[in-house]
């Protein structure tokens, strides 16, 4: 799987071990930064990782920060980016199998890089289910950003 991966300053020892976890998986992994503790803005890298799902670049993505609120809250901002902030492993697979979630986002300061990884394998494990309930659910959100993103269609 292609995986396209970004975080700030507070996320940036935690996604490097998770960019050397995920190679290790086997995946590819496009990094797209920051590469030092130095402050950054965490807007940029969820367009960046956005952007990289949304041309196809990559098939998810994955968003760090320090609570990893910032860097959802942005990432939801673009139309057809459907991110979650997942502290748990349960949350990660019925996030993606419910809603199709197509960027996890952590919390550096909230999980610690063992119990990440296993969120992020549990997530990378698991597919959406397509049960009509869950596609008409997913179809009310697409509306709502066409409702409100004039420029999402």
């Amino acid at each position: 799987m292609r995986i396209a991966i970004g975080a700030d300053h507070g996320g940036f020892h935690l996604k490097t071990q998770i960019t050397e976890f995920l190679k290790k998986l086997g995946h590819e992994v496009h990094d797209l930064g920051t590469c030092s503790e130095e402050p950054v803005d965490y807007p940029d890298y969820a367009r960046a990782v956005s952007g990289e799902i949304l041309l196809k670049k990559a098939d998810r993505g994955i968003l760090i920060c320090g609570s990893g609120v910032g860097a959802c809250v942005a990432a939801n901002k673009f139309p057809g980016i459907r991110a979650a902030i997942c502290h748990d492993t349960f949350s990660a697979h019925q996030g993606v199998e419910d809603d199709n979630i197509n960027i996890l986002c952590l919390g550096a300061r909230v999980v610690g890089p063992e119990l990440a990884k296993d969120i992020v394998k549990v997530w990378l494990n698991a597919s959406f289910s397509d049960a009509e309930r869950h596609r008409r659910r997913l179809a009310k959100v697409a509306e709502i950003e066409r409702e409100f993103f004039k420029d999402a269609s």
